[in-house]
Order: structure tokens, then C-alpha cells, then sequence
């Protein structure tokens, strides 16, 4: 059966001449320029040109109703940040008009094909702005996000975490749809942006039409402390570190760190379906990323350190969703170990 395809954005009708005897899936994305977004499109790319499915592709969305949508079997396939499947199991943050017996109900038709890290989280302000690092936040109008979701989430808690303010209490948190986002930033609407960042990152290279822009790192002294530590080991998140030589140069954009090491937190995420998917579909899904890792690690640069291709990654512990079995059976047969505690 073809499914509605869920909200306004990119589709992609990625056809080939045996289209007729292809799955024929609905899937949602974030918006274009971001993991997310790559990561599912690469996908569709792969399955259409290896006669797997038609996947039909709505970009720009908000995963935590996407990932719902899976759960409740209206749509088949999504990107979503783990987070958000803890968060859902409880019933809890942006789940909690579900309560934790519908959420833990929801969660269970979810499972997982691979996984990956999106980029970090920073905070950064245009050069004119009165903000000058992290130590300059309260009072101050900060972007933190979309009006929901693990980004919103996350955003706050590593502002609280770095600079120990509040959103509502200590500054003004401003919410808008991603789309908005560029326009928001340059328009001066808010004092600085604190959002999950790559390396280069699209929504900071379109904004600097209006100015030079600084990026701020977490501080070390924060970064090795236990909370922050603890932090990293939370359910959906893990940390990265690098190099800043290692990256590119922007024009206009400088990144501040006292050592030259880029510290942040990072989303695990992963590419999620209906647990209800047949076996071969999701093992034939899995198994064209890990013939083409290279390929989709190349589709941007900021997918390089995304950790396609990994196994385990990100799940287990806390986290309540486990690989597909037909994930399981791609995986093994490319031959790497697959944790128990990932299995169905």
C-alpha cells in the first residue's frame, strides 16, 4: 500500500524501470544540509539504484513527530535521534501527553536499521553581537531550537550545564521551525544561537551574508567535569573531540577554543522503521550502507565523522530500541558482531 506522504517538504520520487516490483516506503527527514537529511536521502539514492524500494521523502520535518509517526505505522521509515526513543518510552519531555504506558507501547513498534552521530553543539553569535563567549548569556534573547524536540532539549540542558542559566528564568529562549532558522539568525531576532552544529556547518555559512560569526567550543575545565561526563553518557549522546586543524577554514567564521581542541557533545541517531518492515526489506536496506559507507560518507563534508558503518553504536544501556533482525542478519553476514543487547 502507498502511505500519505507526511507533511510539506522535499519529495523525492526515486524511480527506476522495475519500480513495479520495489517497496514502495515513506520516509521523513530534517532539513536539508544536515546528517539527517544526508543520511536518509543517501538511503533512498542507494535503494533506488539497487532496485530495493521507492522511497518517497519528506525533508524539513521535526523527528519527534516523525518518529512518532513510525511508531503509530504512518510512516515506514525516519531519522531519529535516540533520545527521543528514551524520551517516548518514558512518556516523558516531549511524549508526555502520551504518559510512559502508551509511550513504552509506541516505542516497542520501532526498530532500528543503522545508526550515526550527527554534529556537535555549540554556541556562536555574530561579531556585533554583545555576546562574547559563554560567560555572557544571561538576560540575552538565545535561538535554542525548534518549538520541540531532542535539539531543543539538548540545547538547554548544555546552557545550563556550561553556564548554569535556565531558559523562562536566567534568558529568553526563541524557538522557530528549522526552516526559519537562517532567516532568523540574520535578522538579528536573537542575541546568540546555541544549536547543533557541523563542520562546515550550512546554517552558519548562509548567515554570514550578514556579518562574521564566532563559534564557541565547551570549555575544557566544563568538558572534563563530572557533570558534563555524565552528560556525555546519557541516553542518545556521546562526545566528540578534534582537532580544529583538522577542519576546514570558513571565511568570516572564527572558532574559539583555549587549546585548539573542539569539545561537544553529539546526538546519536539513527535510521529508524516499523518493526513491522519485512525481513529482507530491512535487511536489503542495511546492507546497501554497508556496501556504500565511503559513498554516503562523501555525499558532504560534514559527513565524515559520522560513524556510518558502525556497529552497536549508540545502542544498549537505556536506550530502548533495538536493531531489526533483518539489520542483524546484514550485519552478520558483512561480518561484524552485533552486541546482544542490540538484538530484538
Amino acid at each position: 500500500m502507498i502511505k500519505t506522504l507526511i507533511g510539506a517538504g522535499l519529495a523525492l520520487g526515486l524511480m527506476t524501470a522495475s519500480a513495479s516490483a520495489q517497496a514502495i516506503l515513506t520516509a521523513e527527514t530534517g532539513p536539508a544540509g544536515t546528517v539527517p537529511f544526508t543520511a536518509t536521502t543517501a538511503l533512498a539514492e542507494l535503494a533506488s539504484a539497487e532496485g530495493l524500494a521507492t522511497m518517497q521523502v519528506a525533508d524539513g520535518q521535526t523527528l519527534t513527530n516523525s518518529l512518532q509517526n513510525v511508531a503509530e505505522g504512518k510512516t515506514d521509515v525516519s531519522a531519529a535521534p535516540l533520545i527521543l526513543t528514551f524520551l517516548m518510552s518514558r512518556g516523558a519531555g516531549p511524549y508526555a501527553k502520551l504518559g510512559p504506558e502508551k509511550g513504552s507501547e509506541l516505542i516497542a513498534n520501532v526498530q532500528v536499521l543503522h545508526t550515526f552521530n550527527y554534529g556537535g553543539f555549540g554556541l556562536y553569535a555574530y561579531n556585533s553581537s554583545s555576546v562574547k563567549g559563554w560567560g555572557d548569556l544571561e538576560g540575552k534573547t538565545i535561538l535554542n531550537g525548534p518549538p520541540r524536540g531532542a535539539a531543543l532539549t539538548n540545547d538547554r540542558q548544555i546552557l545550563q550545564l556550561v553556564s548554569g542559566i535556565e531558559d523562562g528564568k536566567d534568558y529568553k529562549g526563541l524557538q522557530v521551525n528549522w526552516g526559519q532558522m537562517p532567516k532568523t539568525i540574520s535578522d538579528g531576532s536573537a542575541d546568540a544561537m546555541m544549536l547543533p552544529v557541523t563542520f562546515p556547518d550550512n546554517r552558519i555559512t548562509r548567515s554570514m551574508a550578514a556579518g562574521d560569526m564566532t563559534l564557541w567550543s565547551i570549555p575544557k575545565d566544563i568538558w572534563e567535569g563530572a557533570a558534563m561526563q555524565k552528560y556525555i553518557k546519557s541516553p542518545g549522546t556521546a562526545g566528540i573531540v578534534f582537532d580544529l586543524n583538522d577542519v576546514a577554514p570558513v571565511e568570516g567564521l572564527t572558532i574559539v577554543s583555549e587549546d585548539g581542541i573542539w569539545r561537544s557533545p553529539t546526538t546519536v541517531g539513527a535510521e529508524v522503521v516499523q518493526a513491522s518492515m519485512d525481513f529482507e526489506t530491512a535487511k536489503a536496506l542495511t546492507a546497501v550502507i554497508l556496501a556504500n559507507v565511503d559513498t554516503v560518507l562523501a555525499k558532504a563534508p560534514y559527513m565524515a565523522t559520522t560513524k556510518i558503518g558502525s556497529v552497536g553504536f549508540g545502542l544498549c544501556g537505556a536506550v530502548p530500541v533495538k536493531y531489526h533482525p533483518g539489520a542483524v542478519a546484514a550485519y552478520e553476514e558483512a561480518g561484524m558482531t552485533v552486541p546482544d543487547c542490540a538484538k530484538p
